[in-house]
């Protein structure tokens, strides 16, 4: 099982090169994290985006331009919008945002004639971060912290399934998932709770193969075994989770950012739900990240 994100980089070189889509890959932090999976052998890529100032970030940065295949496109709208056709075309395995904003980059996605859809209904996107905590014993997969503002438990099953699907990516073979609410009382007025106990039960009568799942677990029995023992809970989930299903987007994203801003978390980001892994990073993060989220977003390609 990888418990490292620096792992996650050699277990995708070990299967084989993806063609990854830059949208809007104008900055120096897209252009960097790509130039640094290229060179892994993770990935080969293509960069949409202004070719003059691509070129002058790659002298700038001391990158060899001639590693990405590039396309022009000025406008950020249209690099989304072109990056998602070349995937339609399968001239790539997988999407990455670059420079443009996020609700750009999503509407490319969702595009209902020329985006990444599969069509079906009941489609969702969500958004999947896998988070290295310095004070955790392992990985955490976590969601959904920047999509959908308030899960029905329908979409909740959906997130989880994705969870499990990246946790077995990982090579962990019965992933234990935890779905967070703000106690571990099954509280009838807290949908979070209610919610948390359905899916444990599906879980305890085989509804969900292939995962350990337990809730509602409030996020200090989740990760921490001395505060399950001390509430006297007994959860095979308890203290050792690999996921963390979240109730809302609050929840979520708060998590998501006190990990990386207090506590020195590194992660790997990405959309799940489209016909390919679609990496989502924030314009601001570093190098490092973007390319965690690479090798994450390779991993998923089938």
């Amino acid at each position: 099982m990888i418990t490292k994100l620096d792992d996650l980089l050699e277990l995708v070189k070990s299967k084989g090169k993806k063609r990854l889509v830059a949208a809007y890959a104008n900055d120096s932090h897209t252009i960097g994290a790509v130039s640094a999976a290229i060179d892994r052998g993770i990935v080969d890529a293509t960069l949409v985006g202004d070719i003059d100032t691509i070129k002058k970030v790659c002298e700038e940065e001391g990158i060899d331009v001639n590693k990405f295949e590039l396309v022009q496109e000025a406008s950020d709208t249209k690099a989304g919008a072109l990056a998602v056709s070349l995937i339609n075309e399968g001239k790539g395995d997988f999407l990455m945002k670059g420079l443009l904003s996020t609700d750009k980059y999503m509407r490319a996605i969702l595009n209902k004639e020329k985006g990444l859809m599969p069509g079906k209904k009941g489609d969702m996107l969500t958004h999947m971060a896998v988070m290295e905590v310095p004070s955790y014993h392992k990985l955490l997969i976590c969601s959904d912290m920047a999509i959908i503002p308030a899960p029905d438990f329908k979409q909740k099953q959906a997130i989880m399934n994705f969870q499990i699907s990246v946790a077995k990516s990982l090579e962990n073979p019965k992933p234990k998932v935890a779905i967070i609410a703000a106690t571990e009382q099954v509280s009838v007025g807290m949908p979070a709770c209610a919610e948390g106990a359905w899916l444990g039960m599906m879980s305890q009568r085989g509804q969900i193969p292939g995962a350990i799942v337990d809730g509602p677990l409030s996020l200090d029995c989740a990760v921490d075994r001395e505060s399950a023992q001390t509430k006297k809970l007994t959860s095979e989930v308890a203290g050792d989770a690999d996921c963390l299903l979240f109730p809302n987007i609050e929840s979520g994203n708060v998590f998501y950012k006190a990990c990386t801003k207090f506590a020195g978390a590194e992660l790997a980001c990405m959309v799940m739900g489209a016909r390919v892994p679609c990496v989502l990073t924030s314009r601001g993060d570093t190098a490092k990240t973007k390319l965690y989220s690479i090798a994450l977003a390779a991993l998923q390609c089938k």
